[in-house]
């Protein structure tokens, strides 16, 4: 039986009937076959899309008004969004290395994506001193107030996954220091969440294109 399978049999459960009970009582406490990693990173994953789905929302609203202005699209945006494609295919890389134990790559690996969501960050940066010296103010449209927040807060997400990246470098910097099983675990959780950092770029950036 599949996770997904596992999970809708939970939700249909019936606590108060007399069988179910029965059987709850017989099972050795574990509901769910995940680790404790993967269910705090789908729950982190889930509170950052309800978040961004509030803004979305608000972002439609506020847009029909008379007073939005539509901002730019700078070429270096697409740049942007380049990188954290390019990052989330080392990435995948980096995982099917990880499960030949070809660590050495996955190191290599992950200081190529350092680097690049760095870039990425320092790209953000850069568009957002061009957007500056246009006049394109936070004070001075709607539109230009979402578009750092969006930006701000996706940034944001992704300095918080550095940290877990700085983790995962160090789990596998040490050839003779490496646990196979925990390394392995590590780096799925972290290209996880930065294929969901794309995922969310994608949906912000088209919203912004389109509007």
């Amino acid at each position: 039986m599949s996770k997904k399978n596992s999970i809708f049999k939970l939700l249909s459960q019936k606590p108060w009937d007399p069988d179910q009970a029965k059987l709850d009582n017989l099972h050795e406490g574990s509901t769910l076959d995940i680790s404790k990693g993967k269910l705090g990173l789908r729950y982190l994953m889930i509170i950052s899309t309800i978040f961004f789905c509030l803004f979305i929302v608000t972002y439609s609203d506020r847009l029909v008004y008379q007073d939005w202005k539509s901002m730019p699209e700078p070429i270096l945006l697409w740049l942007n969004t380049l990188l954290l494609v390019i990052t989330s295919a080392v990435f995948i890389s980096a995982q099917i290395a990880s499960n030949k134990n070809n660590f050495e790559i996955v190191k290599n690996r992950m200081i190529a994506i350092g680097l690049l969501s760095f870039l990425f960050l320092l790209g953000q940066l850069l568009v957002w001193q061009q957007m500056i010296d246009q006049g394109y103010y936070v004070s001075s449209n709607p539109a230009n107030a979402y578009f750092y927040v969006f930006t701000a807060l996706h940034g944001l997400h992704l300095l918080g996954g550095l940290v877990y990246w700085m983790m995962t470098i160090k789990k596998v910097w040490n050839p003779k220091d490496i646990i196979v099983m925990k390394a392995k675990h590590t780096v799925e959780l972290c290209a996880i969440y930065w294929h969901f950092l794309l995922a969310v770029w994608v949906v912000l950036f088209g919203l912004m294109l389109l509007t």
